[in-house]
Order: C-alpha cells, then sequence, then structure tokens
C-alpha cells in the first residue's frame, strides 16, 4: 500500500498546534473545533501546475479533483476525510476540492475549512434544496431523506465547464493510499466508474411493485445489473452532460414519488440509470458498510482483499461511536485522521 509519510517535526507541529474554534450555524448546537493540519507539499516528480474556477473552458489533466458535500453533522468526518487525502497524496497541492453545501452559512464554513487546511486548493457551490425537495420520498434512515445527500446527482450542473473529470466522494471515509491511482482509471466510453458488487442480490434495492410492473422490470434489460455505492465514483461531467444523465435521474425520483419503488433514498436512481454500464473499479476503493446497516449500525469486518479506502455508510459513524464510549474496532483505523480538538488530550483550549 503506498503512503506519504510525515516527518517528524510535522507530526510534532501537528499535535501541538493551537485549535482551531468556529460556530457553524444555528444548524449546529456547539461549537466545532479542529487543529490545523500539516502543510503537503509536492514532491520533485510532480508537475507545477494550477487550476482557477474562472478557467471555464480549460481541462488540464494533471489536476485531480474531488467533489464532497459540506454540512454541520458530518463536517467532523468531511475534515477528516479531506485529510486522508492530503496525508496520502503524492502531489497534494495538485489536489483541488469543490465543496457543496445547502447552509445558509457558506462564509462560516469557509472559514472553518481555510483554518484547518491553509494550503488547501477549494471551491464552495451553494446547492438549493428546493431542486429536490418535491422529489423526494420518504426512505428506511432519515439521513438519507436530506436534499444534500442528492447533491451528487448535480454536479456537472454546479461545478465549472472546465472540470472535465471528478472524483466524488462521501463524508463517512477515508483514504490510505494515493487517490491519484482511483483518478487516473480509464473509464472508456462509460460515464462512471465504481466498484461494483455483483454477489449482492439486485432484486431487494426495489419493491415488489417495481419488478411487477413490466414496463419497470424492462428498464434492466439487455445490461447485467450490479450493485455499486454511490459513495465513491468517478465521473466524466462531459459525457453525464451530453448523456442529460441528471434529467434521466430526476425522472425515476418522479416515478417513485407517485409509486414507491424503491426504499433507499438516492442510491436506486443511480442503480436504474447506470447499473451494468458502470467501469468497474478495484474493490479496495470502497471498503464500504463499516457503519454497519441501515437500522442497527452494527460493527462490521473488513471485506477480504487489500485496502485503499474505508468507508462507513450505514447508520453508524465513527465519531458518533467514538463520543459515546461505545466504538467498533475499526473506528479506530478513523481517528489519526480526526481533527477535532478534545479538550481532554489537549490543554489548549481556547
Amino acid at each position: 500500500m503506498s503512503t506519504t509519510s510525515l516527518s517528524d517535526r510535522a507530526i510534532f507541529a501537528f499535535l501541538l498546534t493551537a485549535a482551531v474554534i468556529f460556530p457553524v450555524s444555528s444548524e449546529s448546537r456547539e461549537l466545532l473545533k479542529f487543529r490545523e493540519a500539516p502543510a503537503f507539499r509536492n514532491g520533485r516528480e510532480c508537475s507545477e501546475t494550477s487550476w482557477s474556477a474562472s478557467d471555464k473552458r480549460v481541462h488540464n489533466p494533471s489536476i485531480i479533483h474531488v467533489a464532497m458535500t459540506l454540512d454541520s453533522a458530518y463536517l467532523r468526518g468531511s475534515v477528516a476525510a479531506v485529510f486522508s487525502v492530503l496525508r496520502h497524496a503524492s502531489c497534494p497541492e495538485n489536489v483541488v476540492f469543490h465543496f457543496i453545501t445547502a447552509s445558509h452559512s457558506q462564509s462560516e464554513l469557509h472559514r472553518i475549512i481555510s483554518a484547518a487546511f491553509p494550503y488547501l486548493d477549494f471551491y464552495l457551490y451553494r446547492f438549493d434544496s428546493n431542486v429536490v425537495r418535491g422529489k423526494i420520498s420518504n426512505s428506511v434512515r432519515r439521513a438519507l431523506d436530506q436534499p444534500l445527500n442528492y447533491a451528487r446527482m448535480y454536479l456537472a450542473n454546479l461545478l465549472p465547464a472546465g472540470v472535465r473529470r471528478i472524483i466524488y466522494f462521501d463524508s463517512d471515509l477515508i483514504l490510505v493510499d494515493d487517490v491519484a491511482k482511483l483518478w487516473n482509471i480509464n473509464l472508456g466510453t462509460h460515464v462512471l466508474g465504481a466498484p461494483e458488487y455483483c454477489h449482492v442480490n439486485f432484486t431487494n434495492y426495489f419493491t415488489p411493485k417495481f419488478w411487477s410492473n413490466p414496463v419497470y422490470a424492462a428498464s434492466f434489460r439487455g445490461r447485467k445489473p450490479c450493485y455499486f455505492n454511490t459513495g465513491v465514483m468517478v465521473i466524466d461531467l462531459w459525457k453525464w452532460r451530453e448523456g442529460r444523465y441528471t434529467e434521466k435521474l430526476e425522472t425515476w425520483m418522479r416515478i417513485q414519488k407517485r409509486h414507491r419503488i424503491y426504499e433507499l433514498g438516492s442510491l436506486p436512481p443511480f442503480l436504474l440509470v447506470f447499473a451494468g454500464n458502470v467501469e468497474g473499479v478495484d474493490h479496495r476503493w470502497n471498503q464500504h458498510g463499516l457503519g454497519g446497516d441501515n437500522l442497527k449500525g452494527l460493527c462490521r469486518d473488513l471485506h477480504l482483499g487489500p485496502v485503499s479506502l474505508l468507508h462507513w455508510s450505514g447508520k453508524g459513524k465513527p465519531w458518533l461511536r467514538l463520543d459515546a464510549k461505545r466504538p467498533c474496532p475499526l473506528d479506530s483505523l478513523w481517528v489519526p485522521y480526526d481533527l477535532f480538538h478534545h479538550s481532554s488530550f489537549f490543554y489548549d483550549d481556547r
């Protein structure tokens, strides 16, 4: 497994740095306190390059574009995920982050990210929740019904045209490998790449009403659909725009609203549109399900095989279980990337 080591000096500075404390908005009742991450710099082998959102039609293949959502509930996870990407990147200064938020407090979120990562190249985009609010139906877990959970469907609309390819990451994961390896996969003719899991019972992701309707069931005709997790995706945004895939996803959301053909939030529309037409990525890039199922969030073990990305999809989140003093064994793998300031561990309590 390839990683980028921190020097002893950087580790020492990281552990002793003063806490960065900012209130989020009224959406959060407590102060979020984050330590400043070490500065991660490019090595000599990295291309000297830069990117600006003003370069509307410029595509630079040396720049790695990563998209994530930001909200108060998952902010601690998002910060840990960003830290993990930079920590293991071979060319960290070539990674540009695109954060999508539905919050009205963009300036506060911007200050928090800037303070925790002073050298980070990032952009913040406002997602209008009204775009999907009338299309969302209740699912098995309330968190899956939040409008921001559907923002991944609108990346092609939100991001500048110069961003040809994007990696989408959920906020409940960490990387332990170089993100450039994932970035450089060949999508071929496909719009989307992700690890596929063809041994999973695909029929369970849709209701009997879906399978009993010959028109709906026929949507998979000519395909060999496999489950894939939408928390880790590599997307060709130019092909996405050309194929009008946002509209295709919205069509299924409207059908769901009328006929209740699935139970799992934003995942089933992606399966309906893309399953069977996905560029398969090695499973090491999404060791998912570490948060347990959507109802109980029980502890789970890693899947067999190598690991490049750990994903706490499901109900249980490592920061919540750690704070409740009921961690799962694998939650200890998330702890080194947690920049949250614990007053019990640090004397600087400003």
